[in-house]
């Protein structure tokens, strides 16, 4: 006597869910300050970092320097070669400085989403007007009121400043460029998705 029957098949596992996020898949970081506050660190780094780079600036900028004679102040071949140090200088500090803190700052708020680079790039440019100004203040002597008291003979530094607004420039190109590398590190980096479940067989189970 033959006895039929139908056998369904086992339903397939599922993955096991814990509050909204599949096993084995880690959870998204959560930003460990609000926005408010993340901005405010990212402001407050950059202007303190342009004091100091302005302060930085005025200290070792190298001079031109007028020889004074009876006619005002004029600059010989060598010392011409030295009129634009000052911009060379600062475009150099604010460059490094702008890379380096930008990549930190990118690195930390990484988790913010895009926004996060309009703020720091944002932050840089705030910098490198802080180190132009502490610059100034500290460094900037006018010529002219120092030749009219001037003697033939005496040697006399050129002013601090800056002959373009480029220089303030490589503060946004640093940040910016730090930026960009580590979030296309960071995506490279990213692990490929594939799937959690075993490939369903083809074709049905075998029942002995």
């Amino acid at each position: 006597m033959s006895h039929t029957g139908a056998v369904s098949q086992p339903d397939q596992p599922q993955p096991y869910q814990s509050f909204g996020t599949p096993f084995g898949v880690p959870p998204e970081p959560q930003p460990r300050l609000p926005w408010a506050k993340a901005i405010a660190v990212t402001v407050a780094v950059f202007l303190v970092a342009g004091a100091i780079a302005g302060w930085a600036w005025q200290r070792f900028s190298p001079l031109a320097q007028y020889t004074v004679d009876e006619r005002g102040g004029s600059l010989g071949e060598e010392q011409m070669t030295k009129v634009f140090g000052p911009d060379g200088t600062f475009t150099a500090i604010g460059f490094l400085t702008a890379l380096v803190l930008g990549a930190a700052l990118f690195w930390w708020l990484r988790n913010y989403g895009p926004w996060v680079v309009g703020i720091i790039t944002v932050g840089s440019v705030l910098g490198g007007g802080v180190a132009w100004g502490i610059g100034m203040l500290l460094g900037h002597d006018p010529l002219q009121p120092r030749l009219e008291h001037a003697k033939p003979g005496d040697v006399l530094d050129a002013p601090l400043e800056l002959h373009t607004w480029t220089p303030i420039a490589a503060w946004l190109v640093g940040a910016a460029l730090a930026a960009a590398v580590i979030a296309a590190a960071s995506w490279r980096s990213e692990p490929v998705a594939t799937d959690a479940l075993p490939a369903a067989s083809e074709g049905s189970p075998q029942v002995h």
